[in-house]
């Protein structure tokens, strides 16, 4: 297991980054005092520039130079408090998350967690394979009462080893009210950075945020 992007390399990137930075600054800094001194030396003695333009183009540079100093330093910050929350969510690592992503079933039961809509009467859970089709359906009691997916075909035989995702269909007085994703608890195998999220990858390669994971658990 590996938790990319550490506190330390989040630090280094930060600091890798704001030295370019400073050194075009310094040298647009430069820059601009040449073209103020060429400005004084060949201007008009008969109508010289006012001194005041002179300050107010230095008080415009200056502006400037502290919104670019201002936006490097939240920069950092943010690559700080980033890797400090992929540090905290490392300690997810080797959890069980309890999810609606496909999940990699190898010919062991799956524990399910339904959740039929209030009001039916009926409730199916519905298997998918890795391509999103249906490739199972048995009728289950309504509720969100876990129940158990034995990846048995109604030949007896097993699924292929793979990814499978499920859902709960809902009826009453034999009509469809609603399909919901069903959930099941599965392995955290990494944490990452991706773009400005953590990312976890669980057992069999999906990737999920944390704001997709319902509850964490010891492994069983």
């Amino acid at each position: 297991m590996e938790v990319t992007n550490s506190p330390a390399t989040q630090s280094a990137a930060a600091a890798a980054s704001s030295a370019p930075a400073a050194a075009i600054l310094s040298s647009d800094f430069e820059t601009f005092l040449q073209m103020l001194t060429a400005q004084a030396r060949y201007q008009d003695p008969l109508e010289p520039i006012d001194s005041s333009e002179y300050a107010a183009q230095l008080a415009q540079f200056s502006m400037v130079e502290q919104q670019v100093l201002s936006n490097d330093l939240l920069e950092a910050l943010g690559n700080q408090l980033g890797a400090s929350n992929i540090a905290q969510m490392a300690g997810w690592i080797g959890m069980e998350a309890r999810t609606t992503a496909p999940i990699a079933f190898d010919g062991a039961p799956v524990t399910i967690i339904p959740r039929s809509e209030t009001g039916a009467d009926e409730a199916y859970l519905i298997a998918y394979n890795a391509n999103g089709e249906e490739v199972q359906r048995r009728q289950i009691t309504t509720g969100t009462a876990p129940v158990e997916w034995t990846g048995t075909k109604d030949d007896g035989s097993v699924f292929d080893s793979g990814m499978y995702s499920f859902a709960v269909e809902s009826r009453a007085v034999g009509k469809t009210i609603g399909t919901t994703a069903a959930e099941t608890y599965t392995r955290i195998t990494e944490a990452r950075r991706q773009g400005t999220e953590t990312v976890f990858v669980l057992q069999g390669g999906s990737t999920v945020t944390s704001n997709d994971i319902a509850a964490l658990r010891d492994p069983v």
